[in-house]
């Protein structure tokens, strides 16, 4: 009975290694299905981590050219009050002092000065918004007052009382206008 209890001690010690082993692999496959998902994960947030570095680039790409574009803008909203006064002076110039010898010198030089500052405009990407007889866009009109009038349709822009002004693609000063409406 020795040899049998012997054998079916070896038996039971097999079936338990064989148990073991089982076990041992079926944990392993456990453990390297845990680790390649722990390793997509880290592959995800990685391709994350390079499309936000990315955006982030590009964003600041972006507003460091918009910086370098519109950095004039405050300057030109001020210089607007400037052409607003030279051509304020032009027009309260009498014409019969126009012809005046002694003025035409000044009158003259503040042309000369108009057009100079619009020859900058145009350097810096500056225009004037058009007006009058355009129907009213208020993204780049600003309506002061309505006009009776039957010639015009009504929403058109009949009087500007103050120029508009664009700096390359964006609006630097809204036009101030009258709009046309049923008389």
């Amino acid at each position: 009975m020795n040899e049998n209890e012997n054998l079916q001690d070896e038996r039971e010690d097999g079936a338990e290694e064989a148990i073991v082993e089982e076990q041992a692999e079926e944990a392993g496959d456990g453990r390297v299905a845990e680790l390649e998902s722990a390793l997509e994960e880290a592959r995800q947030q990685a391709l994350y981590a390079q499309a936000e570095t990315q955006n982030v680039r590009r964003r600041l790409e972006q507003e460091k050219q918009n910086a370098a574009t519109y950095a004039a803008t405050g300057f030109a909203r001020d210089m607007l009050s400037v052409k607003d006064n030279l051509e304020r002076a032009l027009a309260a110039i009498p014409d019969e002092l126009k012809e005046d010898e002694r003025m035409k010198g000044l009158v003259a030089g503040i042309e000369a000065t108009g057009r100079e500052l619009e020859s900058v405009f145009q350097r810096h990407g500056i225009s004037r918004v058009e007006a009058l007889g355009k129907p009213l866009d208020p993204n780049r009109h600003q309506a002061m007052i309505e006009v009776p009038s039957d010639e015009a349709e009504p929403g058109t822009i009949v009087q500007e009382l103050q120029s508009g002004y664009m700096i390359k693609d964006r609006l630097l000063r809204p036009a101030l206008v009258g709009v046309a409406r049923k008389g």
